[in-house]
């Protein structure tokens, strides 16, 4: 593939993967992934700050996603169930993504500065989901629990939705995890 060809933050995300998954993540240059993807290293820089940002790049636009959506929930709605619509939602974002899921999970496990990397993240959309809660008026340590066990949620149905061979949604996933966790505060 030419330079000029349309689509190079696609084309990088592609052999970034394929090289991580073929040689390991740190092993990979970004030189090799601008190679593999037709493509200069300049230009893999003009599209990621570094090559973890290939697989973290989306986590500013998931957590805006989560963000909004919980604030745009009825403010009658409780905040489990606030969060519960907002999991249905941000389901949406990984339409058609469970392959690079997929790969992109297989990686991360493969690497303890990624594996990291991915839980700081977590940490860091846990606390903006219990800001907006407070926002809307749910007290401490309500708005904490409830984001945490939100996180929680999403962490332990988006595991589940990658280890499937893709006949569920992630929606599907996201809502028995959270019925699960319903059982299990019940004492069932």
């Amino acid at each position: 593939m030419g330079r000029w060809e349309p689509n190079a933050r696609g084309r990088l995300e592609q052999a970034a993967l394929d090289l991580f998954g073929e040689r390991g993540f740190e092993q990979t240059t970004t030189a090799q992934i601008a190679e593999r993807a037709g493509l200069t290293e300049r230009t893999f820089f003009r599209h990621y700050s570094d090559k973890r940002e290939v697989l973290f790049g989306g986590s500013q636009l998931l957590e805006k996603t989560f963000v909004d959506t919980l604030a745009a929930t009825p403010e009658t709605a409780t905040p489990i169930d606030a969060m519960a619509s907002t999991l249905a939602t941000v389901a949406g974002f990984f339409v058609e993504r469970h392959e690079f899921a997929r790969q992109r999970q297989t990686i991360i496990l493969a690497s303890a500065e990624l594996r990291e990397r991915e839980l700081i993240k977590l940490a860091s959309l846990s606390a903006a989901l219990a800001a907006t809660l407070r926002l809307r008026g749910v007290k401490d340590p309500a708005a904490s629990l409830t984001a945490e066990a939100g996180i929680a949620v999403f962490k332990i149905g988006f595991e589940r939705w990658v280890a499937d061979s893709g006949e569920h949604s992630l929606a599907d996933h996201l809502r028995e995890s959270l019925d699960e966790l319903k059982a299990v505060a019940a004492g069932e």
